[in-house]
């Protein structure tokens, strides 16, 4: 449902419901249902998914092109373009049987043939209809199958990329890449490749026809259309392919504005900026358009020009042929069909020159999404990785230094060793790279310089997989799906029962808030967004609680708790703690007493490391530290029993 390994079960439906309530048809008249009921008999099935997914890699790990994508499915594509040739050869016979006709019908005076060549010319329409019919319905089947691979391996494809990946493409262009590029692909399979076959095909069964009617005629009537076409689409098609890259790229900043500006509704409400924002989305609605007007201005010279090249060419054939009839060269008939064809010599011409459009716009999602698969995970499973045996907890960090991609180093010849069982807390000011150090652990990314072990174990030398199942996270900022209470804490471990659900919550302390949510088929709604932000990290802990994992690395995860949420925390800690190593980026100085050991860390290094007692004899970092924050309670203290003494 969310990505998850393991199957998720939903609440029960709506008409469930109104049934237990009372309502045996949720409130929606008799009719009505009985219509509903019969619409939903006709819904397809939609079984579960069979995900095969590798980390390592897709189909297409060697770059990606249109012929790469289509290859697989070169047996359909052949009988969609033997529909093709059997609906464009049924078209094109029309001016032959009209040819007959004159020539052996009407100017010899023989009626049968007439008669003949009109029933032979509605059967042909028959069958040509017949064969587009059956090409639409089977192109426009296999057309939407092709669009839902490509939307499977693009998500794919970025459930493969690393945290870096993330920070530097905004969530925006990544939707542009899922949607309007691949629509835009979409438009160009289902109305652009198969119509230019069609198209294709046309003109060459017509220049076919046109040389075997008599080949002067024939050059005479190419060496008007051609140049100038060939002349016009070249021009066209070196500015209309700058112009739709620079459509893309402004979609991509239209949606990225729109998602940041969705997401960030609450700061934009609370700063009273909604005009701003406003403003800054007109911007950028504002450059999309002139992007597209500048893309159509010049479909809008090549698209009547090439019309007016097929009247001029319909003119010099009209003398020429004219000439060639009187002299006696070509008759009335062949006349009649040289200008039936050249209607339909252009119509394929303006038809290809609306499908180059096509072409262009899907060219240009083309390179878009060909970008996206070049990207490579920085995070990778070497060759031969082996599974990492059950974790007994040791951690340690070997002249480790970090910078971010385009950043400077935030670690700095790190050097760190935790026991087995041990709780490790790192405290320290904003930015010191605390939480660079817990993913790091976590081979969320891999170090620049040094080593990170676990057992002695490089984490490069092991596979993700077994690496991450063995470890839980609960970050500062807890993310929980749009769902049910069920969905979000059974995220962690395939087929938890509902008794293994219920004992999670109840160790953090959340039963009573899940009984008020509707129990576990309870709903969370998107980001938690109805929850408090206690809550949030609460059910955040229980998803956390459910996996069981043998190492646990916590990232300020108390910071955004109140004094009674912390305190229930703590209490659930202590439990979760018991017997397993843990790393824990501490802001509230509470939660560092609880560790084992404390390491300070400032500027990317560890500057001090000891226990509580050790650090705040040694008088350094740590004590600072310390005072600030004993005299930091002492004043909350103090204040709140002024305000008692006020009331």
């Amino acid at each position: 449902m969310f990505g998850s390994p393991s199957p998720m079960r939903g609440g029960p439906s709506s008409a469930q419901s109104a049934a237990q309530a009372g309502l045996p048809h949720a409130e929606v008249p008799g009719d009505l249902r009985a219509r509903v009921e019969r619409v939903l008999q006709d819904e397809p099935e939609h079984p579960e998914p069979q995900v095969r997914w590798s980390r390592e890699g897709g189909e297409f790990g060697n770059g990606f092109g249109l012929a790469r994508f289509l290859w697989p499915w070169r047996g359909r594509l052949a009988l969609a373009l033997a529909l093709v040739a059997a609906e464009t050869v049924a078209l094109q016979f029309g001016p032959v049987l009209t040819q007959i006709g004159v020539d052996d019908g009407v100017v010899a005076g023989d009626r049968s043939v007439v008669v003949l060549a009109a029933l032979g010319y509605a059967g042909l329409l028959v069958l040509a209809a017949a064969a587009g019919a059956l090409r639409i319905a089977f192109t426009g089947r296999l057309g939407e199958q092709l669009m839902e691979r490509l939307r499977i391996r693009t998500f794919e494809h970025m459930q493969r990329q690393q945290m870096d990946f993330y920070t530097s493409e905004r969530a925006g262009v990544l939707l542009t890449r899922m949607t309007s590029d691949i629509e835009a692909l979409s438009v160009l399979f289902n109305e652009g490749i198969i119509n230019f076959a069609v198209q294709g095909l046309t003109l060459v069964v017509i220049t076919v026809l046109l040389f075997n009617y008599d080949p002067l005629l024939a050059l005479v009537t190419l060496a008007a259309a051609l140049p100038a076409t060939l002349a016009s689409s070249l021009w066209f098609r070196k500015r209309a392919a700058a112009d739709y890259r620079r459509v893309r790229d402004r979609i991509a900043d239209l949606l990225g504005n729109l998602q940041e500006s969705l997401a960030g509704i609450r700061v934009i409400a609370a700063y009273d900026r909604r005009a701003a924002s406003i403003a800054r989305h007109r911007e950028a609605v504002d450059r999309h358009r002139d992007a597209n007007l500048r893309a159509s201005r010049a479909n809008s010279v090549y698209g009547p020009g090439s019309e007016a090249i097929g009247i001029a060419t319909q003119a010099v054939l009209l003398g020429a042929g004219g000439a060639m009839t009187v002299s006696g060269r070509i008759t009335v008939g062949e006349l009649a069909a040289y200008l039936l064809f050249l209607t339909a010599f252009f119509a394929p011409v303006q038809a290809l020159v609306q499908l180059y459009d096509s072409y262009q716009r899907g060219a240009a999602a083309l390179a878009k999404l060909r970008e996206l698969f070049a990207t490579t995970s920085t995070v990778r499973d070497r060759p031969g990785a082996a599974a990492m045996p059950e974790v007994r907890g040791e951690i340690s960090l070997e002249n480790v230094s970090f910078a971010y991609r385009g950043h400077d180093f935030v670690l700095r010849d790190v050097n760190l060793r935790v026991m087995p069982g041990e709780t490790l807390a790192l405290v320290g000011e904003t930015g010191a790279g605390k939480t660079s150090v817990a993913r790091l652990i976590t081979r969320l990314y891999d170090p620049t310089e040094g080593t990170v072990r676990i057992d002695g174990r490089d984490l490069r030398d092991v596979t993700l997989t077994s690496l991450r199942s063995q470890i839980g996270v609960v970050s500062q900022e807890p993310f929980l799906f749009a769902g049910t209470v069920r969905d979000n804490v059974g995220f962690a471990r395939r087929g938890a029962c509902d008794d293994d659900l219920l004992q999670a919550l109840d160790a953090v302390g959340m039963s009573g808030v899940v009984r008020r949510l509707g129990g576990l088929d309870g709903v969370i709604h998107e980001r938690g967004a109805t929850l408090s932000a206690g809550e949030r990290q609460l059910l955040a802990l229980a998803r956390t609680f459910l996996s069981e994992p043998r190492l646990l690395v916590l990232d300020e995860a108390t910071s955004s708790l109140d004094m009674g949420s912390e305190a229930r925390i703590e209490r659930a800690l202590d439990v979760m703690l018991h017997r397993r190593t843990a790393v824990i980026v501490a802001h509230r100085l509470t939660t560092a007493l609880r560790a084992d050991r404390i390491a300070v860390v400032e500027a990317g290094r560890i500057v001090e490391i000891g226990a509580h007692s050790e650090l705040l004899a040694a008088g350094g970092r740590y004590a600072r530290m310390h005072d600030m924050w004993s005299s930091g309670i002492d004043g909350s203290a103090g204040a709140a029993r002024e305000e008692t003494k006020a009331r």
